[in-house]
């Protein structure tokens, strides 16, 4: 039975594993799956962009759309599986530069952020030929490029892009209010198979609306193509067939496009703007670059910033925008301001690094309104006003606020944790028109790309040891749980043994003792009256024998588990007590006093057998007319009492018994305390002091947890020396 029972318990084993390995499997199919998570679509519109991953450039979600207000060449946004295969995608782009481009990127994978510094496919419109640009990017470039229509409109225009790879064959079309729709289409022998998807703008922002990406198939990829040669005079080309020279952009210079205005003889540097007298007014033109558009323009040179608050004239400027600032100079104390400013766009330029400063450095007021790149650990964050994310930080006794706009930082904000090292650029202000007076600067983040988590909060933490508190605890519990469970079950087996002895002994001893008193009777009937000592002497073996049988019935019922009622364990004492004295002159009295409570088997067991050795000692040794029998339940212990008013006993007498020993031995397996007090004339009392499992509450847990280590690491004393001696 055993041997079957291991056999289902390995089975169960196999069949658990098997199927752990199973779901293993599904589930890495299933993410390596080429159509993971396809269709897709943005959720722009509801302000959450958390699933995309940027390289460059200051992407944030903005009225609905993603934007990036940033002149930076290839900045990157990613999102979606490296196993997608053949899929398009598709979205409204419209750039924010005159002399860049912006599309959408498909099977991307090594990104990095920076020029080309992926590997994909890349489709989009370029502003400064007027053309649909199809590439591939591999660290390098290479283009096919299709002019689009001559009509320049004014003003940034809307196309619909969308790209499609389905196998070694690529296809980009674009279509707008303004232009013709127009198809791209390459073969690609040595094809990038699977990547991730993308959006991406060069030299030049852009936003992006209503992006989705999609399965494709042979027959739409055909779809595309015949649409393609209706729409265009040429067929598609094989360009990656050729010898995969790598093209790289012409960067604009500012004389290229005659839109573009020149800069003024008359600029100055802007920390000289400091030096105007606020008492009279005046007006000067500052060149520099742009370093945030929101919600305040700034400006910034080699010489230090400028802020422009509601400029009179400004085109849409950018984050990298060469500029030429023509205002009124409000010359303040740390940095000046441009008021009813006019603003001209002279080329798209580069994004300027950021001065790494410290935050003491920074509260001087010697970086106000400049794009800095400073360290804080954060203390603690929370939404402002305007879906703006608030950052509270100090670096060592400075303290500092950090302000950026909502777009992409739900997913940055939720998993930034207080305590965490940051590293964020930003443009630094002093004015109290941001900072309230509430600290000496404060930050302006331009995305939530600019900001680096350096490291995490210290592990070390209040919360963290209440935690690593609360779960030694509830290991401590469970560990607790399972020993009390291993033990019932010990004993569970130990009274299965004892069972299947009294069995034993029941059919053997028992058995043997009722043959031989039968036969002893038969011999006696047979034997004639006149052999008296015959007689005697079988009379004598008799009554041995029926004493025998007696004390195998009583051994067989103490080994029988279910010879007293466990939940009634004054009422077994009381039963076995009448029992033994049944026809003698031995008063038997018993009484329980207290609130009665439940007490576990095991400890119920252990001391109706110390009891039932106590009062057997007194039936037999100490020719007592009174036997009382009392239960006391106290606070947490319950004390079983068993005295007697016989002959009692010197305990310092040299008498050898097993009686007292096996009480002693009993009571230590439960760790309760037994105390005998005896004397030659005023009789023997035996009180066993068992302590009863307490009730776990939320206010009790920690001193029951104290009293259990206790127990378990130190020895256990009992009352009194324990006496291997017995008196009986």
């Amino acid at each position: 039975m055993r041997v079957l029972s291991g056999s289902r318990r390995r089975l169960t084993l196999g069949l658990a594993a098997v199927c752990l390995a199973i779901a293993g499997v599904a589930w890495y199919f299933y993410r390596h799956n080429p159509t993971y998570n396809l269709p897709y679509h943005d959720s722009f519109a509801n302000g959450k962009a958390g699933e995309w991953k940027a390289f460059g450039g200051t992407w944030e979600v903005a009225d609905g759309a993603m934007r990036n207000d940033s002149d930076e060449r290839g900045a990157k946004l990613i999102t979606g599986s490296p196993y997608w295969r053949n899929y398009s995608i598709e979205a409204d782009v419209s750039l924010l530069g005159a002399d860049g481009d912006a599309g959408v990127v498909i099977r991307s994978s090594d990104e990095e952020q920076g020029v080309d510094s992926y590997s994909g496919y890349y489709a989009g419109i370029r502003s400064l030929d007027n053309s649909l640009v199809l590439g591939r990017a591999n660290h390098g470039w290479m283009e096919d490029v299709l002019k689009l229509s001559p009509v320049k409109p004014r003003g940034p225009l809307v196309y619909h892009l969308k790209l499609l790879a389905y196998d070694c064959q690529i296809v980009a079309t674009a279509t707008s209010a303004s232009h013709n729709p127009v198809t791209e289409s390459v073969t690609d022998k040595n094809c990038i198979t699977s990547g991730r998807a993308g959006v991406r703008s060069y030299a030049s922002g852009g936003v992006w609306r209503n992006v989705v990406i999609r399965p494709s198939s042979r027959q739409e990829l055909a779809a595309m193509l015949e649409q393609g040669q209706q729409n265009n005079s040429a067929t598609a080309k094989a360009l990656f067939d050729r010898d995969h020279e790598v093209l790289g952009f012409n960067s604009p210079g500012p004389q290229r496009d005659m839109d573009k205005f020149h800069s003024s003889l008359n600029t100055q540097p802007i920390s000289s703007l400091r030096l105007v007298s606020s008492a009279k007014p005046s007006k000067a033109t500052v060149r520099g670059n742009v370093i945030l558009t929101s919600p305040v323009v700034f400006i910034q040179d080699t010489t230090g910033g400028v802020s422009v608050p509601n400029p009179v004239a400004s085109p849409l400027l950018k984050v990298g925008d060469q500029v030429e600032v023509t205002g009124s100079v409000d010359a303040g104390d740390f940095s000046s301001t441009l008021d009813r400013a006019m603003v001209r766009v002279l080329w798209e330029g580069t994004p300027v690094p950021p001065v790494t400063v410290t935050a003491s450095q920074a509260a001087t007021g010697d970086f106000d309104a400049t794009f800095i790149e400073v360290e804080g650990r954060l203390h603690e964050k929370q939404y402002g006003p305007n879906n703006t994310l608030l950052l509270d930080l100090d670096d060592g006794s400075q303290s500092f606020r950090a302000i950026m706009n909502q777009g992409r930082g739900d997913a940055l904000f939720g998993g930034l944790k207080p305590g965490s090292l940051l590293r964020l650029r930003g443009v630094s202000v002093v004015d109290p028109a941001f900072t309230h007076n509430l600290t000496p600067f404060i930050l302006l983040l331009r995305s939530t790309d600019d900001v680096d988590v350096l490291a995490g909060p210290p592990w070390w933490s209040m919360g963290h040891l209440a935690a690593l508190a609360i779960g030694f605890l509830l290991l401590a519990l469970v560990v607790n749980f399972l020993y009390h469970r291993v033990e019932n079950w010990r004993l569970r087996a130990v009274l299965e043994e004892r069972e299947r002895l009294a069995h034993e002994m029941h059919d053997t001893l028992a058995q043997s003792f009722a043959g031989i008193g039968f036969q002893l009777e038969a011999i006696r009937s047979g034997v004639p009256e006149t052999f008296p000592v015959a007689h005697q002497q079988l009379n004598l073996a008799s009554d041995l024998v029926r004493h025998s049988h007696e004390e195998a019935r009583r051994s067989i019922a103490t080994l029988r588990p279910d010879s007293h009622g466990p939940s009634d364990l004054l009422g077994a004492l009381d039963i076995c007590a009448k029992r033994m004295v049944e026809g003698g002159s031995v008063e038997v009295v018993s009484a329980s006093t207290g609130d009665i409570v439940s007490i576990p088997l095991r400890i119920t067991d252990t001391l109706y057998r110390i009891g039932q050795e106590a009062i057997a000692n007194s039936v037999r040794h100490a020719n007592a007319t009174r036997l009382e029998i009392s239960i006391e339940f106290d606070s947490g212990v319950v004390r079983l009492s068993i005295a007697d008013n016989g002959i009692g006993f010197v305990q310092c007498r040299d008498l050898s018994g097993f009686g007292v020993r096996g009480m002693r031995k009993r009571a230590a397996s439960i760790s309760a305390t037994i105390q005998i007090v005896s004397s030659e004339q005023g009789g023997t009392l035996v009180q066993t002091t068992a302590p009863l499992p307490a009730r776990i509450t939320f206010a009790s847990w920690p001193k029951l947890l104290w009293h259990y280590l206790r127990r378990n690491t130190l020895h256990v004393e009992l009352v009194g020396q324990p006496n291997p001696h017995s008196h009986r």
